[in-house]
């Protein structure tokens, strides 16, 4: 789950995080009412699920996402430009993201960036965190173009963030004297609220020295792991469904694991490596697959018939390849959902359906005894080849 920056400056502030003065706003009034609240250099960032705001395009022509104003007027104006459009970014892709809110915030005079992030290690199974004296950039090309501007410490499961690691890092970053000191208090923080929050990555991009010699966190991005996110509900309540595919929010309500993609046949699988069998085996024949769609090792049939119909909202779709391999599944219940599905929608699309399991012979001969116009396949490889013929 991520969330907006204005909820990450709100964590920030809990968990003892330096960083800028922010209020959230819904409207330009509102815009007005927190930067009169703020300092004279103020500056107001589109709040989107989204990198690359400062250098983004609203469908209305207004040019960025960040802007820097001098006034309160000026931040009602820039706001009105924002709130309610849509913001194209480099990660958005063409179609953007609606901003529904926007942040004001207090500008500081910037001395030096830095990238900090908290994050999960797999391969030590322990929390790393990772600095950098490049900061403000994206972190991919300084790892693959100068890496030795990259700092790690893999930080001990149950023994923590040492003074040793923090002393580390500050002398990899060249800080000393006081300001070593602030980053060390805001590296406790961040570690503190990574693991606090059951967090798999805290990203700080950038962090930032002023000429003051302060220490602040200028812009964050979190991810929480969502199996942890029971232990959270007030983290769980930041949960922000406009910047989700609908497509994936509907399917969570009826416990499937949907993720939208650009192609035109979908797929319903159940168990997560068949579901990637499956679209590798559509793209070497051919094709391109429309969706990722996990039912399950226990689908009833109401989430059968449920994802049929996120399927076919989606109208891109132009074929329909159900791969099934029943272990704990049986495939009779996944032929009768087939079966409802049809009844309730207009499926006038190809759907090609390939049975094999726990009681398939049930399954097929539910499937024959309909009236859904359907074409079986005996094998993986056969249902693909079939389902971007018939789509051709």
């Amino acid at each position: 789950m991520n969330i907006h920056e204005y909820q990450a400056k709100e964590l920030f502030e809990k968990f003892g995080v330096a960083t800028p003065k922010g209020k959230v706003a819904d409207t330009p009034d509102e815009a007005k009412a927190a930067a009169a609240e703020l300092g004279s250099q103020i500056v107001v960032k589109a709040q989107v699920h989204a990198g690359g705001r400062g250098k983004g395009t609203f469908k209305n022509g207004f040019q960025g996402g960040v802007h820097l104003v001098n006034s309160a007027d000026e931040a009602a104006e820039v706001a009105g430009k924002m709130i309610g459009e849509t913001l194209v970014t480099h990660q958005t892709g063409e179609e953007g993201k609606v901003v529904n809110k926007i942040m004001v915030a207090d500008a500081v005079d910037i001395e030096k960036e830095y990238y900090l992030a908290v994050l999960m290690d797999r391969e030590s199974r322990s929390p790393v965190i990772v600095a950098s004296t490049e900061g403000g950039v994206n972190i991919e090309e300084v790892a693959e173009q100068t890496p030795e501007k990259i700092f790690r410490e893999v930080i001990h499961p149950l023994l923590g963030l040492q003074p040793y690691e923090i002393r580390n890092l500050a002398a990899g970053l060249g800080l000393s004297g006081d300001v070593a000191k602030q980053f060390g208090k805001l590296l406790k923080g961040v570690y503190n609220l990574f693991i606090s929050c059951d967090c798999s990555m805290v990203e700080i991009n950038p962090l930032v020295t002023t000429p003051d010699g302060q220490v602040l966190a200028l812009d964050a991005k979190f991810d929480f792991d969502d199996n942890a996110l029971y232990r959270h509900p007030d983290i769980e309540a930041l949960h922000d469904p406009t910047e989700e595919d609908p497509r994936e929010v509907e399917a969570a309500k009826y416990d499937l694991n949907y993720i939208g993609l650009d192609g035109n046949i979908a797929c319903l699988v159940n168990g997560a490596g068949l579901a990637m069998a499956t679209m590798d085996i559509i793209k070497q024949s051919g094709g391109e697959p429309a969706n990722f769609l996990d039912v399950g090792g226990g689908a009833t049939q109401e989430q059968v018939r449920n994802a049929f119909k996120i399927i076919l909202g989606d109208p891109n779709v132009k074929g329909i390849l159900v791969n099934i391999f029943g272990g704990i599944m049986d495939c009779d219940v996944i032929a009768k959902g087939i079966v409802a599905a049809c009844g309730e929608v207009d499926l006038n699309i190809p759907l090609v359906v390939r049975l094999e399991g726990n009681n398939v012979d049930a399954g097929k001969q539910t499937l024959d005894g309909s009236d859904v116009d359907l074409i079986s396949a005996d094998t993986l490889a056969d249902a693909a080849k079939k389902a971007v013929a018939a789509i051709a």
